[in-house]
């Protein structure tokens, strides 16, 4: 690949700055179309950050812009993570696509990984539709945020066991009831703010339905030949029947944004790679 350099820089949002790297397409390729990348939640993105910055590198090779933003509270953005709001985050999201929008891209994609992939739907949802579909390459999407908020609990339920803490929460409840009353909880490193709980355990991926969007589904699977897990199905048929038919590409892999060391999955990047190069209208 023949790629320009990366370019980090700070952007001005609302509250604060974001850090973003921009990766230009290659040099004398019209800037016609670019991506958002959103990456996903707490440590998640720090496990991720080596599969976004291949599959970046090679969407500039094929044509496109990219623009990876760290969240507000997230990675080099200022602000700090417990008080960051799925609002900010989502103005966050606006701020970016302006500024593709000024550097001259006509058609901003949405690349989104895990609850990465809801706050993309969840932004466009409610911007108006354009004439062109919106389109958006998700991987690996959180389909409930009530199942995926329980999960990112167990870790501190997990802490709290294995060591000395007197807290006299118990279970996953327990946790639940504090955040309910408004307080914030600490979770492997992160503030888990009572709002941001409150806004991701709303969270349904069946009922982000974009209208006029594409939507390229992709997901890892333990081994080869196993499908969509049932309630990814349902989801699918949900959105089918709202007209928004989803392409769905499974592959085996590894969890990379949940491994204990920093891992890749080559396979969903070709797949994703071929995917785009067949359906957004731009060759490498």
């Amino acid at each position: 690949m023949n790629n320009q350099p990366a370019e980090p820089f700070f952007l001005d949002a609302s509250p604060g700055k974001r850090f973003c790297l921009y990766h230009p397409p290659g040099k004398g390729v019209p800037l016609s179309q670019a991506f958002i990348y959103i990456h996903p939640f707490a440590e998640e993105m720090n496990k991720s950050r080596r599969m976004a910055a291949l599959q970046a590198r090679v969407f500039a090779a094929m044509g496109f812009g990219v623009l990876q933003i760290d969240l507000y509270g997230c990675g080099d953005s200022e602000g700090d993570f417990g008080d960051a709001t799925w609002e900010i985050w989502k103005g966050d999201i606006a701020h970016a696509r302006l500024w593709l929008i000024q550097q001259g891209f006509a058609s901003i994609h949405f690349w989104g990984l895990r609850l990465g992939a809801l706050l993309a739907l969840d932004y466009a949802k409610n911007e108006e539709a354009e004439d062109d579909p919106v389109k958006f390459v998700l991987w690996q999407p959180v389909g409930n945020g009530k199942s995926f908020l329980t999960q990112f609990l167990r870790l501190k339920l997990v802490s709290k066991l294995m060591s000395d803490d007197t807290d006299k929460a118990t279970n996953v409840q327990d946790f639940r009831e504090k955040l309910g009353v408004g307080e914030a909880l600490e979770i492997a490193g992160y503030t888990l703010s009572s709002a941001m709980a409150a806004a991701i355990d709303a969270l349904k991926l069946g009922q982000l339905i974009v209208k006029n969007s594409e939507v390229y589904w992709f997901e890892i699977t333990p081994d080869t030949g196993r499908g969509l897990s049932p309630a990814s199905t349902s989801i699918v048929e949900t959105w089918s029947q709202s007209g928004i038919c989803p392409k769905v590409l499974l592959m085996p892999g590894l969890p990379f944004w949940a491994t204990q060391e920093i891992s890749e999955c080559h396979e969903l990047l070709a797949a994703t790679t071929k995917a785009v190069e067949s359906s957004f209208g731009v060759q490498p």
